[in-house]
């Protein structure tokens, strides 16, 4: 399923989301600017490579300096192709602005970076060994589907089925698109711990960090009080349906004021 878009309208400017797709966008520029050798080296100095940290002397062997940990932040901004940076923009795009919306731009900024960083690290320690680097967004951006599932269990989310040849477009809720979504990184994620010489190259398990970390801190930076936006239609009674049976939003929390 190829998400298009959520049903729910952003109601402010999604600053901090436009400002990382900026930022990745300028980095795949200068990546597609570089020689393919340069390339390679380059995602080796900047991306995550769990063995820099696991066996310092391969590292010092292959030339990669030891006690460096940029790359956890670096690697949130590289990408391996078009294919790889139009998906992870595209679903920042379809998600974080609404994330961003109860949030707040600087606050959002800070829980997109310490997802990406919780996606990092949960890669390394179940890839311990590897010596490949490991690049891109979607740590992070896994993070923001996290805190979504959570936000707006109501939303809908329109996706693009192919069907042989022919695109079906259907609505499906957003709890449904994102719980499918997890258990299949979780599902990939264990079949490449089974069979690790052949994962498709794709970082299960920094997703599924990512998404448990944003789902599970969420809430300390969403902003009390007031909604910061106001609710859409389709969001209406959200903030109940993760509540106990009786529990009572107080007046003053209802989405129509």
């Amino acid at each position: 399923m190829i998400p298009i878009r959520d049903t729910i309208p952003s109601k402010n400017t999604p600053v901090g989301t436009w400002i990382m797709i900026i930022a990745n966008s300028v980095v795949f520029v200068f990546e597609l600017m570089m020689p393919e050798p340069v390339l390679e080296a380059f995602f080796y100095y900047f991306g995550i490579v769990p063995a820099r940290y696991s066996h310092p002397e391969w590292a010092s062997w292959v030339g990669l300096p030891l006690d460096d940990y940029w790359p956890f932040v670096t690697s949130m901004f590289l990408h391996g192709g078009w294919l790889h940076i139009i998906g992870n923009m595209w679903t920042l795009w379809i998600f974080g602005d609404n994330v961003e919306d109860r949030m707040g731009t600087a606050r959002f900024l800070v829980f997109y970076f310490i997802c990406g960083l919780a996606a990092g690290l949960v890669h390394f320690f179940t890839n311990i060994d590897s010596t490949i680097p490991t690049v891109g967004a979607s740590g992070a951006i896994a993070g923001v589907l996290g805190a979504y599932f959570l936000l707006y269990p109501q939303s809908r989310v329109i996706v693009l089925i192919p069907l042989f040849f022919l695109p079906l477009f259907i609505e499906v809720p957003a709890v449904t698109y994102l719980g499918f979504w997890i258990l299949s990184q979780i599902f990939s994620g264990t079949l490449s711990l089974a069979l690790p010489e052949d994962v498709g190259g794709v970082a299960f398990w920094a997703h599924v960090g990512g998404f448990i970390a944003g789902a599970l801190i969420h809430w300390l930076f969403v902003k009390r009080g007031r909604y910061f936006r106001a609710l859409a239609p389709d969001e209406w009674g959200m903030e109940g349906a993760w509540l106990p049976l009786g529990r009572v939003i107080p007046w003053r929390e209802k989405p129509w004021h």
